[in-house]
């Protein structure tokens, strides 16, 4: 317990950083200057008002100088990153796998709220990430390198084909090269078969929240939604799950 919640503050603290990256990266701003500051009131940011959910809560949500109300993604992405080592201690134990994996979530939070904020996943993430996944996901163990090349080619490829298929059937873009090249990097590191996983989770989810969305506000709703997101989350449950699920659907197959 006390190295569970020793990675969860760990974590969150990471998560504060995760915040100014998502706000900073898309818009071409370093990361690293200037200091975190109000966006209302222009005041920077004292210590004892960056604690990492602590403060959030303690200010209720609100500038302490101008009163300004603070989005609550800054909370909801700080208690994410610090979930993510938690349920990667559980799941893998402590060890090089489980830090590669966290890292790669931790990468997974930017890129879907960036997708959420402005519909775009950066090409300076994804296009990287397909290189590093190469080279990283053999050497430790995660796949072999025919099988990291195989799960970038099939992460990519199958949502390259339903982008293509979509266009043809709607007249309209139904993928973004984005979400291609994310299922690709994400193949990279984690293999064909557990891609091919988490795109059947991706879309499942996505499904489930398209019909809530319709049932909330009916037919004039806007059907486009950012996929980034979803393929996040599919890449999250096949990372914790996939292999109970991959061996409970090769016992139904037997």
């Amino acid at each position: 317990m006390l190295v569970a919640a020793s990675l969860f503050a760990m974590g969150a603290i990471f998560g504060s950083f995760l915040n100014v990256i998502i706000y900073r990266l898309p818009r071409g701003e370093s990361i690293v200057r200037p200091p975190s500051a109000c966006p209302e009131c222009g005041r920077r940011i004292t210590p004892r008002d960056n604690i990492p959910i602590v403060s959030y809560l303690m200010l209720r949500g609100r500038c302490r100088h101008c009163k300004a109300v603070i989005s609550s993604r800054y909370l909801v992405v700080e208690a994410l990153a610090g979930l993510v080592p938690v349920l990667l201690l559980w799941r893998y134990g402590l060890g090089r796998e489980a830090l590669v994996l966290c890292l790669l979530s931790y990468v997974l939070i930017v890129v879907s709220f960036i997708d959420l904020d402005l519909r775009i996943i950066p090409d300076r993430v994804t296009l990287p990430g397909i290189a590093i996944g190469l080279i990283l996901a053999p050497y430790l163990g995660l796949t072999t390198f025919g099988g990291s090349l195989l799960g970038a080619v099939v992460g990519g490829g199958a949502l390259y084909l339903i982008a293509i298929i979509g266009e043809a059937a709607f007249g309209k873009e139904s993928m973004g090269g984005g979400d291609i090249k994310l299922a690709a990097m994400l193949g990279a590191f984690l293999g064909w078969q557990t891609v091919l996983l988490l795109l059947f989770a991706a879309f499942l989810f996505g499904a489930l929240a398209g019909t809530v969305a319709v049932r909330a506000h009916g037919s004039d709703w806007d059907r486009s939604m950012p996929f980034g997101p979803f393929i996040a989350i599919g890449a999250f449950v096949a990372t914790i799950w996939g292999e109970t699920i991959l061996t409970w659907y090769g016992m139904l197959l037997s």
